[in-house]
């Protein structure tokens, strides 16, 4: 074996048990729309890993606030009745109220992390319905990075500090995306204005996968949630802006939503949804299953469906905020999934990290258990205090089917949605991965004043990135608009490049720690 091949085996990547992963983009799919399948071995030992890389805190979402509400139902969807299109109870009567928890975070930083860094925020709603929990886990921006879970472990590892310096440097992320064009739209969100909400009560909300709505007949349709902020304005912060609170706040959002409720100015949201009838939709130019892509509301219109208002702050920031726990497959009857590939790989993760990070009984904790009847055969595990037996259950069943006083199945409450499924199991991309044309459009709707800090923000990151990861980057952003790529190209032509890591202003910040101060004698 000459050095070449040496050098080309010795980089190939590998599983845990030296398997060489040829496709680390796809995982296999039932065609390429989906849905996944249970032996996809190397998505789940790679994420199963993932989400075990931190004790005790979040691998992801790890810095946050939260707070106590309602949400009100208004007994339709838009001018429609909402039976339409879901069973689901929480939605059918109007002014029936559900209690909620709400966790906000940022994503990728850590636990004590400012709340001023450039990241999507977390926006996570627990309703606890009469029919038990649904958790609507979603962000603050409407799309995403990536479309295949395959990809979610590299994106935090290229977004997280170096391993090696333990410092954040950007060209690791922009090595990412610039290898990941479907993130070119979500690029150009983060490093604009609205990568940086001015606060958690000030930022829209959504769902970002796409979800579905099951009625009584079984019939669904695609769905897609927003939180629109309904008394509050939206703000978002410039760089400057963020940089000046972060000089003397980096809790600003933790502390501006506690005190807003404590001075029972409590925040208000309106739950709108997007509904697409459930096919592959061939006359759009994307797939309606890519969460990297928006859905055209003037196609798809916003219909509201509720209110949401935060009126209780927690009594115990740990017990509540902290070991509160989110997952995407936590849905109720008349609520489902489709098929998109990030969900449903979302869907394993969530709960299997809350598993490892809170307990395998998290869901008895306060905070995580259901406000209406539970009762299960699952026994044992760590820190079991209560045993989830119905009242009249015989305490020797507990299996099910049983003749002698066990659980019983419960009665249907309308036809199972039941998708057909004709198609080959693969490792393919969606067909129309279209990965430009909405970040273009996004870029030339955005105000001057947003294009200004949007271009100003890329270009002081990259400038500390590699020639060929800028060119790649400047290729993206032509290929979503020209003007956009012309305007980064000439900014990084014009820039004060760094010869250290991290950026420009981190690395003044450290010469600046070096020179300044009074000198003191040893004692």
């Amino acid at each position: 074996m000459d050095k070449q091949e040496k050098r080309t085996k010795d980089l190939t990547l590998t599983d845990r048990q030296g398997h060489p992963i040829s496709d680390n983009q796809n995982i296999r799919t039932v065609g390429n729309r989906g849905p996944s399948t249970l032996e996809n071995y190397h998505y789940i030992e790679k994420v199963s890993h993932f989400d075990r890389e931190k004790i005790p805190e979040r691998v992801v979402h790890a810095r946050g606030a939260g707070a106590h509400g309602y949400f009100e139902a208004y007994g339709k969807v838009g001018n429609e009745s909402i039976a339409k299109y879901t069973r689901a109870k929480l939605f059918q009567e109007a002014g029936n109220r559900t209690p909620v928890f709400v966790r906000f975070s940022t994503v990728v930083h850590g636990g004590h992390s400012p709340e001023t860094l450039r990241d999507p925020r977390g926006f996570a709603v627990k309703f606890y319905t009469e029919e038990g929990n649904w958790d609507l886990v979603g962000n603050n921006l409407k799309i995403f990075f990536i479309r295949d879970p395959l990809k979610f472990p590299d994106m935090v590892h290229s977004f997280r500090p170096d391993p090696v310096t333990n410092l954040s440097n950007p060209e690791r992320m922009f090595d990412f995306v610039s290898n990941s064009p479907e993130a070119t739209h979500m690029i150009t969100f983060l490093f604009s204005p609205w990568g940086i909400p001015a606060n958690y009560r000030q930022m829209q909300g959504s769902g970002v996968n796409t979800y579905k709505w099951v009625n009584k007949e079984g019939q669904a349709v695609l769905v897609k949630y927003h939180w629109e902020p309904l008394k509050q304005e939206i703000k978002n912060l410039t760089q400057t802006e963020a940089n000046e609170i972060q000089a003397l706040n980096t809790s600003h959002a933790t502390q501006d939503l506690y005190e807003a409720i404590k001075r029972e100015n409590y925040p208000e949201w309106e739950l709108c949804v997007q509904i697409m009838s459930d096919d592959e939709q061939p006359e759009l130019d994307f797939d309606p299953l890519d969460p990297t892509k928006l859905w055209d509301h003037k196609q798809f219109p916003f219909l509201p469906v509720g209110k949401m208002v935060l009126n209780k702050n927690p009594d115990n920031y740990f017990a509540e905020v902290e070991q509160a726990a989110f997952g995407t497959g936590v849905l109720v009857d008349g609520l489902d999934f489709s098929d998109d590939k990030l969900l449903q790989g979302r869907t394993f993760s969530y709960s299997d990290t809350q598993r490892y990070r809170v307990g395998t009984n998290y869901l008895q904790l306060p905070i995580n258990a259901p406000k209406t009847h539970v009762a299960t055969n699952q026994r044992g595990g760590q820190m079991e205090y209560i045993v989830d037996k119905a009242a009249d259950q015989n305490p020797h069943v507990n299996y099910e089917p049983s003749s002698l006083g066990g659980l019983k199945e419960a009665a249907p409450s309308g036809l199972e949605h039941e998708p057909v499924y004709n198609a080959k199991l693969v490792r393919q991309k969606l067909d129309r991965t279209n990965d430009f044309k909405q970040a273009g459009e996004t870029f030339r709707n955005f105000e001057n004043w947003e294009r200004e800090e949007l271009i100003s923000n890329l270009v002081d990151a990259l400038n500390v990135c590699v020639p060929q990861i800028q060119q790649k980057m400047i290729e993206n952003f032509t290929n979503a608009d020209p003007e956009y790529g012309r305007r980064v190209s000439e900014g990084l032509a014009h820039s004060k490049k760094s010869a250290h890591l991290g950026s420009v202003d981190a690395q003044e910040g450290a010469e600046i720690a070096e020179e300044s101060g009074k000198q003191s004698d040893r004692y």
